[in-house]
């Protein structure tokens, strides 16, 4: 399935019946008195966030969502029916956006939670809603009220407690293969990753924390080198950023730590929020570099690119040190998860708030 993270689409709330003006005729009852009865509530259209939905593609090609009306009220007491609601399922992370106001209307976090987006109108009132002991028969009736109509924006951001950073070919992919139940397209040549992949990481029976793989960043990206850097905002979420970085790359005169700068340089400025992120560092690749070379090249790296934050020499492709980096990680995240907020209900908390300032 194609991956679509962004997506504009139309909604209309029903609107509502008219109501109806109506006297009650029979025989032997000339003055039956008032009888019509109110119009139906239009549909209205409601948001709900879906956890087995990972696309907005449902929305790329269905752009209009309309509700129905509802029925005019009739005669003899008769109310008209209300038109049925529209549930528009979603995945997790969509941020609802109105078009014409700018304004962030929701933010799919939790689960089946149902959020307003256009309401349906409300039924007029039949003449029979006007009855009163000095207005027997009255002529009074409403029509029904409009209902509410928007262009709305749809972005989708992952929700994942760690996001993989790294030059395209850096290992990222084989890294989620190795540590999660992902099985992103692996190849030996560079963007082979297209759309994020979230993998599910188990520590143990009842522990385990999400990895979200972007597309490799490259320097320029902000000016639109590489597949630019919109893809930067599915780790806006995330506890923990993981720079994996290749060192061994195939062409000797490359500097590892110049393209290691040049991420860097490009994640702060996309955001700001997003650079002061905790940021741990994974040298990749060591299985292609010699034994008795591997510790004189971590430190000499980590001396040029002026690290004092944790560093994980790992090999994605043998597993070698992934263990040790999985425990780490679960536990940085569960002290975070465990974190109590002074809002303690999830769907008034902020998802942009750093809980811990980098390292």
């Amino acid at each position: 399935m194609k991956f679509v993270d962004e997506a504009t689409i139309d909604v209309a709330a029903g609107n509502g019946g008219n109501g109806c003006m109506s006297f009650r005729r029979e025989k032997f009852l000339p003055f039956g008195g008032p009888n019509g009865g109110d119009g139906g509530r239009g549909g209205s259209v409601f948001a709900v966030g879906d956890r087995n939905l990972n696309t907005l593609i449902d929305f790329r090609y269905a752009r209009r969502h309309e509700a129905r009306n509802g029925e005019n009220g009739r005669g003899s007491d008769q109310y008209g029916a209300a038109a049925d609601d529209i549930v528009l399922r979603m995945p997790m992370g969509t941020i609802i956006t109105d078009l014409d106001t700018g304004n962030v209307i929701a933010e799919l976090l939790v689960p089946d939670e149902k959020v307003l987006l256009a309401k349906g109108g409300d039924g007029g009132f039949g003449n029979l809603h006007f009855k009163t002991s000095t207005n027997r028969a009255p002529r009074q009736k409403t029509p029904g009220w409009p209902g509410e109509h928007r262009k709305l924006k749809l972005e989708l951001r992952v929700l994942a407690d760690v996001g993989l950073l790294g030059l395209p070919n850096a290992g990222k992919s084989t890294l989620i293969a190795a540590i999660s139940n992902a099985r992103p397209k692996i190849a030996d040549y560079p963007f082979t990753t297209l759309h994020p992949n979230l993998g599910v990481v188990r520590v143990a029976a009842e522990q385990s924390f999400v990895v979200a793989d972007i597309p490799g960043l490259i320097e320029g990206a902000s000016e639109g080198a590489g597949l630019g850097h919109l893809f930067l905002r599915h780790l806006q979420r995330t506890h923990l950023l993981l720079h994996v970085v290749d060192m061994a790359p195939f062409d000797d005169s490359i500097d590892p730590v110049a393209q290691a700068r040049g991420i860097v340089s490009e994640l702060k400025k996309y955001d700001q929020s997003l650079y002061d992120k905790p940021r741990w560092l994974v040298l990749n690749k060591l299985d292609m570099v010699p034994i008795e070379d591997r510790e004189r090249r971590v430190k000499d790296f980590v001396k040029r690119f002026k690290w004092k934050g944790p560093v994980f020499q790992i090999s994605a492709l043998t597993r070698e040190g992934c263990e040790h980096m999985v425990q780490a990680i679960y536990q940085h995240v569960s002290k975070l998860k465990n974190v109590v907020p002074d809002d303690p209900d999830p769907r008034f908390a902020d998802p942009h708030r750093d809980l811990e300032q980098s390292p």
